[in-house]
Formats: C-alpha cells, sequence, structure tokens
C-alpha cells in the first residue's frame, strides 16, 4: 500500500470499538477515539419520549438485560438496563468487569455528541438512521434537529462537515437532503440493485455505502461510483485481506470493529 492511499482511508469504528468493548456504549467509543479512530459509527433509534438512542436493533433484547422494543420504551426505562455485561458471555463463563456503570447504560446520541466535542481532537460522525419505524420522518427531523444544537447542522459545504448520515433506506436521505442540503448522506447496500449498477445513487445520497460482500463479488463496481463521482465508504470490514482489497481499490472511508488493527495496517500506529 502506498502512503498515499493510506492517507486517503478513513477509519470509522463500527458501534464503537465494538469487538474489545459492548457495542454502542461509551466504553466502545471511548476506546475508539483512544484507538486513534478517524471517526465513529452509530445506529440511532427515537424513543417513546422523543429521544434519539445509539442502538442497533428495533429491540433491546440482544444487547441488554431488558426486553421491548425502543421505539415503545421511554429513555428512563433504558436508561434501567444494562447494555454491558452481555459482552464476553460468547466466549467466557466470567463477564468481564467493565467498571463504571455509566460507560455501559444506554448511550443518547446527545451524549455521544458531547463526547466527540470533548476529544481533543477532530472526530468524526457517521450517524445511521434506522429504517422502517413507527416514527418515520421525526427520526430525521429530531436529529438534525439535535445536529443543529451543537452547530453540525449547516455546514459550508459537505467536505467541511464532520457529521454524515447514513441509512439503507432512499427516502431517509432524501428528507435529510431537503433539509439540510450540506450535511453528506451515505446510501447503505446490501446488494446492487439493478437501475444503480452504473454507479448511480438514490436521489439525495451523495457517498456509496456498499458491504464488504459486494466488494469482494463485484470489485468493478467500485470504479465504476468512483467513476460517477462518489466517494465509497465500505462496511464492515474486519479481515487484514479485505482491508488490503478496500485499499487496493481506493475507497475513502473504511468501518470497522476493530479500528485499532486497521490503523496498523495501515501504517498508522
Amino acid at each position: 500500500m502506498t502512503p498515499a492511499r493510506q492517507h486517503h482511508i478513513q477509519v470509522v469504528a463500527h458501534r464503537g470499538a465494538s469487538e474489545d468493548a459492548p457495542e454502542h456504549t461509551l466504553a466502545a467509543y471511548m476506546k475508539a477515539i483512544e484507538d486513534g479512530a478517524d471517526a465513529l459509527e452509530c445506529d440511532v433509534r427515537l424513543t417513546a419520549d422523543g429521544h434519539l438512542v445509539c442502538v442497533h436493533d428495533r429491540r433491546v433484547n440482544r444487547t441488554s438485560n431488558g426486553r421491548g422494543a425502543v421505539s415503545a420504551l421511554e429513555l428512563a426505562d433504558l436508561s434501567a438496563l444494562d447494555f454491558g455485561t452481555w459482552k464476553g458471555r460468547e466466549d467466557s463463563a466470567e463477564s468481564p468487569d467493565w467498571g463504571d456503570p455509566s460507560l455501559t447504560s444506554v448511550l443518547t446520541l446527545e451524549r455521544l455528541l458531547e463526547l466527540v466535542a470533548d476529544s481533543g481532537r477532530r472526530v468524526e460522525l457517521a450517524i445511521e438512521t434506522k429504517h422502517p419505524t413507527r416514527w418515520a420522518g421525526q427520526v430525521e427531523e429530531r436529529l438534525l434537529g439535535l445536529l443543529g444544537r451543537f452547530g453540525l447542522a449547516a455546514p459550508a459545504s459537505a467536505e467541511d462537515s464532520p457529521v454524515r448520515i447514513m441509512s439503507f433506506s432512499a427516502r431517509s436521505l432524501h428528507r435529510v437532503a431537503a433539509a439540510a442540503p450540506t450535511v453528506p448522506t451515505v446510501y447503505l447496500m446490501q446488494f446492487v440493485s439493478p437501475r444503480l449498477r452504473d454507479g448511480r445513487l438514490p436521489a439525495g445520497a451523495r457517498i456509496a455505502g456498499p458491504g464488504i460482500r459486494i466488494v469482494r463479488n463485484h470489485p468493478a463496481y467500485i470504479a465504476r461510483l468512483h467513476r460517477a463521482g462518489h466517494r465509497v465508504h465500505v462496511w464492515t470490514v474486519n479481515e487484514p485481506e479485505d482491508v488490503e482489497l478496500c485499499a487496493r481499490l481506493g475507497v475513502e472511508a473504511i468501518i470497522t470493529n476493530r479500528p485499532r488493527q486497521v490503523l496498523s495496517q495501515l501504517g498508522r500506529r
């Protein structure tokens, strides 16, 4: 890999440093910042009382000691749950001790924005809106409102923005583009639909977000995206050979559960 190419690949911590700490917790994001990640990725969902929280699944069953849909629970209900001790159960009989419970309680997007603001260096944010949801367009409305409070909803240009919004939902990105035209948007893809095979993206999307399986199976598609003028951010890239492939194809960002190892492989640690 050439130093120039390494320099251009942004390393994004997927749900924080989620291989080492419980996903979407303060512990995982603090570890990612400490490891040197260029950006943090998070998923957001709206609670029953209108708070944006960082939770991937529709329900909290997998990543907490509670049950139920995020959209049907209030922030106080979620705050009473433990989002940390599940991590490690898969590998050992003994759960790791994450210390301070505040590091593994439910994380609001507001708290994550505060963490980034206090990090002492530029750390970008890639925020994914999860759809379908009972709250539909309210998710984007609340998200842009919160970003506005932090002075992040109207960057001078997309290139200046430390925040981008991602989604598998083209409609979600269209809403964002209409309300905040200079906030970058990433269209996430598990597969390439026939109408987009030439490298086009849906209206409102500016950056392509293919899964690593697409990149492995259709490397020529990355060149088509680049020819169409789009940057390419690939998820979720954990294996060294996939990092090498992404670097070879000149992608602009790698989203990974292992930011420390990827930075190391790219010669940046």
